[in-house]
């Protein structure tokens, strides 16, 4: 069946395989198992790496070596200065009579496992072995597609990673700023409202490093149109009714007045759509523009209206300011006579000569001032 069978070959096998092949041994002679008490076999501590990075592994020579080489969990890399491997990455650093060294560049997990060095002394040969670890930072290489729904509809989001050690997954809303989130690769959303409408991030975090990708849901509404406000104007001069709609996707907009509908251009009214904003602009309002107006806001889900109510408002004409002026001047002149009327009684003494004068000038003044009431009534 030969040294190592026909079905599995372990590294301790391949060794052997190894110095038969360089050393050019007898396929009849013993060889020394490394279990042979006098084999020298070390194992060094695992080395870590990033994937990426590159590694360096080095072998201590010591006694006088005939033949040396470096093996992979399948086959040989190095013999001596003689490169078996058809990598690229792998290349030779040093062999000198102390150390026996190569290195593999931009490491890659299929490079993880075991290594061994195998020397051929003089006297006895000698193996040393090490574990590559390669660290691999995040990855996340299943996300869910950006989502367009109906408000109510329930929705899930996948988010996988790879990565070593595992990354831990994380769900949050970061646009708009919310407090939905999960520590799961998946997060379910039931029965999802406007308010939950916006960008998804999921974070894959391990001791390497992160990464963060994002997904986008939009939530389809029906229309929700504001309270309408009545406008006042005046004849002749401009007016606008205001509608605003609040829709997904962005609603149109309907005029109407009573049962008709009223189309741009026609009888000198303008509409203009700004969005979530629509406007009927009356440029030269008449008697006949005044009245009640309906806005329908539709979008494939529904729709929502409001009515408006546009009135006359009347400018004051000169009559009608003479009028109020003369009823002001009469409210004054009234409070004036009350004033005086009502005011300290006099109080005679050694000067009750001057203070009757004053009295009687008082007197005169009322009865003027109400003989020009008279006259403007």
């Amino acid at each position: 069946m030969g040294v190592c069978g026909y079905l599995t070959v372990s590294w301790k096998c391949l060794v052997v395989l190894t110095f038969r092949l360089l050393f050019l041994l007898p396929a009849g002679l013993p060889v020394r198992s490394q279990g042979d008490s006098q084999s020298d076999n070390k194992v060094m501590e695992n080395i870590t790496v990033r994937q990426g990075e590159t590694v360096f592994l080095t072998c201590p020579q010591g006694d006088v070596v005939t033949h040396t080489a470096w093996l992979n969990r399948s086959s040989i890399l190095y013999a001596g200065e003689d490169k078996w491997s058809v990598d690229p990455r792998v290349s030779l650093v040093t062999l000198s009579q102390e150390e026996f060294t190569i290195k593999i560049e931009n490491v890659d997990t299929s490079d993880e496992g075991q290594y061994v060095c195998a020397v051929q002394t003089s006297s006895r040969p000698r193996t040393t072995s090490v574990h590559v670890l390669v660290l691999v930072p995040p990855k996340i290489i299943n996300l869910s597609k950006d989502l367009v729904v109906n408000e109510g509809a329930d929705v899930t989001l996948m988010c996988q990673a790879g990565g070593k050690p595992e990354p831990s997954l994380s769900w949050k809303l970061i646009s708009p700023s919310g407090d939905l989130g999960s520590e799961e690769e998946v997060l379910e959303i039931p029965s999802i409202t406007r308010q939950k409408a916006g960008t998804y991030e999921c974070t894959a975090v391990n001791d390497i490093g992160t990464d963060v990708q994002t997904v986008e849901i939009t939530v389809n509404y029906a229309p929700s149109v504001s309270e309408g406000r009545d406008v006042g104007v005046t004849l002749g001069q401009k007016g606008v009714l205001e509608c605003e709609a609040d829709a997904m996707p962005e609603a149109s907009f309907e005029w109407y007045r009573d049962d008709r509908r009223i189309l741009n251009g026609f009888d000198g009214i303008d509409i203009e759509d700004l969005g979530q904003i629509s406007k009927l602009m009356f440029f030269n309002v008449s008697e006949s523009d005044y009245g009640n107006f309906t806005c329908i806001a539709i979008n494939t889900l529904g729709s929502s209206n409001t009515t408006f109510l546009l009135y006359e408002v009347i400018e004051p004409t000169s009559s009608t300011l003479l009028q109020e002026e003369s009823t002001s001047h009469l409210a004054l002149t009234s409070s004036e006579t009350f004033a005086i009327q009502s005011g300290p009684r006099t109080v005679q003494d050694g000067n009750s000569g001057a203070l009757g004068i004053h009295t009687h000038t008082s007197n005169c003044v009322v009865f003027v001032l109400f003989l020009l009431f008279l006259l403007r009534v």
